[in-house]
């Protein structure tokens, strides 16, 4: 054979291999196109209410329908819960409303969630969430007898970090506070029959859904903004980046008590703070998995803190090994400290001021107040969240540098007040 024969030969079986190669790479490319559009889409519901003679049902699919839409294909709907199992009560009962002939609540309270769900609202009661959320925007000089024993029974009921917001609540009036800081803090709102707070400010009626309560938009709600930014730092950290990157193919939908990497290979803000994974079981008390009062002006170990730190690296260690989270662990210790050190210095400054009279006794009328406030409220609490969460930018220019500019106001509107006084 000539050489010229050999070199069209050897061409043909290039152009053959490369040919079969790009081929096996498309078809490799489309299965896996397809396995992940398989993934994204979760299966189709079935509307258990698609048949259903309930007068609430026949009324509303009328009314509005899209209530119905969302409770028919919810799991509750599924396993035969009614309306009236949740929104039905005696006529004598508190916050009760009489609606077509029928005793019920408009807005079904914790109590009534508690009866089927009776371990989620013990452990809520428990928590942060709670009364503690309500107080620390409305004070607790207008809870009754029980609620007020069960918010001297949590863990944080007696720790009262400020009153400034409470101040700022006062000073804004209901007219803003109704869309502001209640919006949020109602999350722990007392209820008239004894129970505490507003489930489906997590759990979105009608539809709940186990994938919109895990996911960290359902956070962003409230945590957000200059004083608890967790929204935004997680989209920075390395945690938040694969979900939003990868958090379409998850199993967001697995069944309580199962999950597993398999399902949500990365942290979110309810495998941290709430879901069952790894080493660690469900709970809806969001502090049981905190060592430290982050939210606070200067952070102290929480009651049990070791306990609660066991249960966080218990969700650590099912993607992280014990070096890394031991060595995370004590440099963000390290730091939570460093920022205590700023604040302290603050309080310093003040201080001297707040002892000869030169602050006055209303809150928030006096430049000095604002900074003041900022420092710990704002930058050393986004600082400290920034630290446990992985967020560089919001511990270096939304915590630290801020925190050091707020110093040197400090420094400066003392100093002018001491030289007025002089005056």
């Amino acid at each position: 054979m000539s050489l010229r024969s050999l070199w069209n030969t050897f061409r043909v079986a290039s152009v053959s291999i490369t040919v079969t190669f790009v081929v096996i790479g498309l078809g490799l490319l489309i299965a896996s196109l397809a396995e992940r559009e398989t993934l994204a889409q979760p299966a189709p519901r079935v509307d258990a209410l698609a048949e259903s003679t309930d007068p609430c049902v026949k009324c509303h699919r009328r009314e509005s329908p899209g209530i119905v839409a969302q409770y028919g294909t919810s799991d509750m709907a599924a396993s035969g819960v009614g309306c009236m199992d949740c929104h039905g009560v005696p006529a004598d009962y508190p916050e009760a409303i009489v609606h077509e002939g029928a005793t019920m609540l408009s807005s079904p309270t914790p109590a009534r969630c508690g009866a089927c769900h009776e371990t989620q609202v013990a452990q809520f009661n428990a928590s942060r969430h709670s009364l503690p959320a309500y107080v620390a925007y409305a004070g607790a000089q207008d809870l009754s007898p029980s609620h007020l024993a069960l918010y001297e029974a949590v863990e944080e009921g007696t720790f009262a970090p400020s009153q400034a917001r409470n101040q700022l609540y006062a000073l804004e009036g209901a007219a803003i506070t109704q869309f502001a800081c209640a919006t949020c803090h109602n999350v722990g709102l007392p209820r008239a029959d004894g129970s505490v707070g507003r489930c489906q400010n997590c759990h979105l009626r009608h539809t709940f859904s186990l994938e919109q309560a895990r996911k960290p938009e359902t956070c962003n709600a409230c945590h957000i903004g200059p004083d608890h930014p967790q929204w935004e730092i997680y989209q920075e950290s390395p945690h938040g980046i694969s979900y939003l990157t990868g958090g379409h193919t998850w199993n967001w939908e697995a069944d309580p008590g199962t999950l597993t990497t398999a399902d949500i290979p990365a942290a979110t803000c309810a495998t941290c703070h709430i879901s069952g994974f790894g080493a660690s079981e469900s709970t809806h008390d969001v502090g049981d998995r905190l060592a430290w009062y982050l939210f606070a002006p200067l952070s102290t170990r929480r009651p049990g803190w070791e306990t609660n730190l066991a249960q966080m690296q218990g969700v650590c260690i099912a993607c992280h090994n014990r070096t890394f989270i031991d060595t995370f662990y004590s440099a963000a210790d390290a730091a939570t400290e460093a920022v205590n050190d700023w604040v302290a210095e603050s309080d310093a400054i003040v201080a001297p001021l707040q002892e000869v009279g030169l602050l006055t006794d209303e809150p928030f009328d006096q430049p000095i107040d604002f900074a003041y406030f900022e420092l710990w409220h704002h930058w050393g609490r986004t600082a400290k969240f920034g630290v446990w969460m992985q967020g560089p930018d919001y511990v270096q220019w939304h915590g630290a540098y801020e925190i050091l500019s707020d110093l040197a106001d400090l420094r400066e509107m003392a100093a002018d007040l001491h030289g007025d006084q002089a005056r």
